[in-house]
């Protein structure tokens, strides 16, 4: 009876005791964070020496999703239209791609026109006012601060993050969060050349503000940013928006992508950074390969002749140009390209086909 005793005494002694160390060690073993998708080591957890902590729910300790808003300006335009219809069928199919820890949350059009269309039940949107007449001088992008102004001042948005996207993307996968810390995701243009323009430039963002340099080679699009700091961006993007256009030597030198170097120094002023991200977006026909990329751009014209050669500032035997259908819907089913012709430029035709093929009342 007393051996008895003495084990039972010695095994609470133990439990305690091996209770104890697990706590001490548990409390003082850090946690890393590290970016989805990240090659850095996932963070370490000292699971239970019993029982083992389930896969699931690792994952769901280690990484919180950090939801963002997609927000794409447009006007009323048939050209503006077909495109926005076209991204958004896009959005949601590869928003239900990622499952359950896809960090795409919700989607607003926002319709700077003033007015809405008929298309209010298919795209949720916001709708705008544009500027006074006249204030864009003809520029009609002028309106994409204003508008963005309006939506953060007046709408219910619920998630943290928003991602400023345009008509002419599509989505090719899932895309992550990739903004951290307190910075921007953005894409990197190659002629968004802060330093080049430096001159210019100092009118907007003085020298006590720090080297040209701050400015990165960013637009407004696509680039993923935190909420309240885009609240105080955007209103310092129209300003400076504005004060460029009625600048002759800043209207001259900075031209079509005017704003985009408005919303690049408006983020300096406001010391918010950016991670640039070349994987953002490409653009063909100049980008060949989709590879690790999240967005198509189809800015650009493509056109090729029929061995699959391209005929780049020719009208090409084959050719897809979204200003072709500036007035008027492309029509279903497209010509593919001939052999030869890039992925980036096949991939692009295919999906502007298979949203139209399966959009309601395409062209209408």
């Amino acid at each position: 009876m007393g051996c008895g005793n003495i084990f039972f005494t010695l095994i609470i002694t133990f439990s305690v005791s091996l209770i104890t160390y697990n706590i001490i060690i548990s409390a003082n073993a850090p946690l890393k964070q590290e970016l989805p998708g990240s090659s850095s080591s996932q963070p370490v957890f000292l699971n239970d020496p019993i029982i083992k902590m389930p896969e699931n729910k690792k994952s769901t300790l280690t990484q919180k999703k950090r939801l963002f808003h997609t927000a794409v300006t447009a006007s009323n335009s048939v050209y503006n239209t077909w495109q926005t219809r076209v991204m958004y069928y896009w959005f949601k199919k590869m928003k239900e791609n990622g499952g359950e820890d896809c960090e795409m949350g919700g989607f607003t059009r926002i319709l700077h026109s003033g007015k809405s269309d008929k298309f209010m039940d298919e795209i949720p949107t916001f709708i705008a006012q544009p500027l006074p007449p006249g204030t864009d001088q003809g520029y009609i992008v002028l309106n994409r601060p204003w508008a963005f102004v309006q939506w953060l001042q007046q709408a219910d948005i619920k998630e943290d993050y928003i991602l400023m996207s345009e008509p002419d993307h599509i989505i090719v996968k899932p895309i992550p969060n990739l903004s951290r810390d307190g910075l921007g995701a953005a894409f990197p243009f190659f002629y968004i050349e802060p330093k080049k323009y430096e001159p210019v430039l100092r009118k907007f963002f003085p020298e006590d503000k720090g080297p040209i340099t701050n400015i990165d080679p960013i637009g407004n699009s696509p680039v993923i940013v935190g909420k309240e700091s885009l609240k105080k961006i955007a209103p310092t993007w129209m300003n400076v928006s504005l004060a460029m256009k009625k600048d002759p030597e800043a209207d001259k030198a900075f031209g079509w992508v005017l704003e985009m170097y408005a919303y690049a120094v408006a983020s300096a002023l406001h010391d918010v950074g950016n991670i640039l991200h070349k994987d953002f977006m490409l653009q063909p026909p100049w980008d060949t390969e989709i590879g690790n990329k999240y967005i198509i751009h189809y800015t650009y014209g493509c056109d090729y002749d029929m061995q699959g050669k391209l005929t780049y500032g020719k009208i090409g035997e084959w050719r897809f140009d979204k200003r072709s259908f500036d007035n008027a819907y492309p029509p279903k089913n497209l010509p593919l390209p001939p052999p030869g012709v890039p992925e980036s430029v096949v991939t692009l035709v295919k999906m502007v086909n298979e949203a139209s093929e399966n959009i309601p009342n395409w062209g209408a």
